[in-house]
């Protein structure tokens, strides 16, 4: 379905929506997308598909209130979703955290709105943001890099998300970095996720903890790996855990690696690098991966790129799925 707006170009409001695993956020934008507006609310997938969908139509809806709006002077929203999705279809393939399948978020929305609404995978959502408003800014090839639970990838080149015909890619943490070793959530050996997402890098710090080879994040979070946050890994660095300190620098001689591997398939002006870990401590882990990426690089390679910190944080995939909403609307793809 393709929907037209029906009021000037220069008056439009523009959402973005944030389907996350534990919350759902909406933010309305004016044309020169300043916040106007905001609601959210937490997460309830496991109530069913249905309930989901209603559940973020009432999120939009009080968006929109807050911003004192309705929905036709809306020129159309854009929604970041986690899991594969369905690009024809505009459908959420699977979302295994909220046990969905074949959810077709898109046209619910639109239904129930009449404004457009343009669909795109959350970590693409975060880095087009990132493109448009932050450390990407006008830049004609951006790469970003997040890690967390896993390791997200996106890519903006010549203005457009880099996507498959019907699919999303920029599967980065899935990409295999030795033959064998720790599995990943996909069941894969030895790939980037294992071996240097948040998750891996809380699970090994864990250890370090229980053995006594940390004794400040002992004393502050535990064995617990659910209580091993970035903010307490930071601490630990701060406090000097040297245990700690050698696992965060082996996650990152795999992120430079993985940092090699983009610059030489698609030599971008700006990788950007985001995500709770980076952010908790972009001055310690950013200049090992980049002096270790620049070891591996070609010569001919060496100035093409430029790595830095994710600048929108929590913004950065409402604003950039409402900025897809906008490209849609005004330069649709042919």
């Amino acid at each position: 379905m393709s929907l037209q707006p029906t009021i000037e170009t220069d008056n439009r409001y523009w959402i973005g929506f944030d389907l996350g695993g534990t919350k759902m956020l909406a933010t309305v934008f004016d044309s020169q997308f300043q916040k106007v507006g905001r609601a959210r609310k937490k997460t309830k997938g496991r109530d069913g598909m249905e309930a989901g969908l209603l559940r973020i139509n009432s999120v939009i809806q009080d968006a929109l209130d807050d911003a004192d709006i309705s929905s036709d002077q809306v020129g159309g929203l854009g929604i970041g979703c986690p899991g594969p999705l369905d690009l024809e279809k505009r459908q959420i393939r699977t979302a295994p955290n909220l046990g969905w399948d074949d959810v077709p978020v898109a046209d619910s929305i639109e239904k129930e709105f009449k404004f457009p609404v343009a669909i795109a995978n959350d970590v693409d959502a975060g880095v087009f943001g990132e493109y448009k408003f932050g450390a990407g800014k006008n830049a004609r090839c951006v790469f970003g890099i997040f890690p967390g639970t896993g390791i997200g990838g996106g890519c903006v080149y010549e203005g457009r998300l880099f996507r498959g015909a019907n699919c999303t890619c920029m599967e980065i943490g899935h990409i295999p970095m030795m033959a064998s070793g720790p599995l990943d959530g996909a069941g894969n050996a030895g790939t980037l996720e294992s071996l240097a997402s948040r998750l891996s890098v809380a699970s090994s710090a864990a250890q370090a903890a229980y053995r006594g080879q940390a004794p400040q994040l002992l004393s502050n979070a535990g064995t617990d790996l659910s209580e091993i946050r970035s903010g307490a890994l930071a601490d630990s660095v701060k406090h000097g855990d040297r245990a700690v300190m050698d696992i965060i620098e082996h996650a990152c001689h795999h992120l430079a690696l993985s940092v090699v591997t983009v610059v030489h398939l698609l030599a971008p002006d700006v990788i950007v690098f985001g995500g709770g870990l980076i952010e908790a401590m972009p001055d310690y882990m950013l200049p090992i991966i980049e002096k270790k990426a620049r070891k591996r690089v070609l010569p001919s390679l060496q100035d093409v790129y430029k790595i830095k910190e994710a600048k929108l944080g929590d913004d950065a995939g409402v604003i950039g799925a409402a900025a897809l909403a906008k490209q849609m609307v005004d330069s649709p793809e042919r």
